[in-house]
């Protein structure tokens, strides 16, 4: 049996994806969140976690924000903790270009629809939202297109119902995560 263990810096990447990977996977396929306490919490504890995770048919999901960081010196940092702890053959790395927000802000109809707006959807158009993970600010730029509604944890609660996974977000690194765990799973 697959047991998806999805590393995470933060808590609404949790809610996140217990929202999307309940509609994309199988029930039989187990799902598991391990939380850190941001970046540093996630850099220091990472490999130590996966030596000493050893429940069979268990696959790993990394997710970290980019942030202002070079996503490449992030992703290979992220690997060699992981190839450290011997499970780079089971592990899969993603980073959401720069924020977690930008997955959102890829899909505004979904937005629309987790926080009860009207309008939004019609926003997808503009060019900012057209490539959302070219936004350094796409926190910042969700909070003010919801009128100060959206917060992180019941925001990505509530949004997460509702993102699109069918790659019809305008987001690429939300894509390319979905991808991600669809070939973890053998989905």
């Amino acid at each position: 049996m697959i047991q998806l263990v999805c590393l995470l810096e933060e808590p609404s990447a949790e809610e996140m994806l217990k929202a999307v990977c309940k509609r994309m996977l199988p029930v039989e396929i187990q799902t598991r969140y391990l939380v850190f306490e941001g970046k540093q919490d996630m850099d220091r504890q990472l490999e130590k976690k996966l030596k000493h995770w050893n429940a069979s048919g268990s696959v790993f999901l990394v997710l970290r924000d980019q942030d202002s960081s070079d996503c490449r010196i992030v992703k290979q940092n992220l690997k060699s903790k992981i190839t450290a702890a011997g499970k780079i053959d089971k592990a899969i790395i993603r980073i959401a270009c720069h924020e977690l927000e930008s997955f959102y802000l890829g899909d505004l109809a979904a937005v629309e629809q987790g926080m009860e707006l009207h309008g939004l959807s019609a926003l997808q158009k503009k060019s900012k939202y057209r490539e959302p993970d070219s936004l350094a600010n796409a926190a910042q730029m969700l909070k003010k297109l919801t009128g100060g509604r959206y917060q992180k944890i019941s925001g990505s609660r509530a949004i997460g119902k509702f993102l699109r996974l069918d790659g019809a977000n305008k987001s690429q690194s939300f894509n390319v995560l979905l991808n991600g765990i669809k070939q973890l799973t053998g989905q």
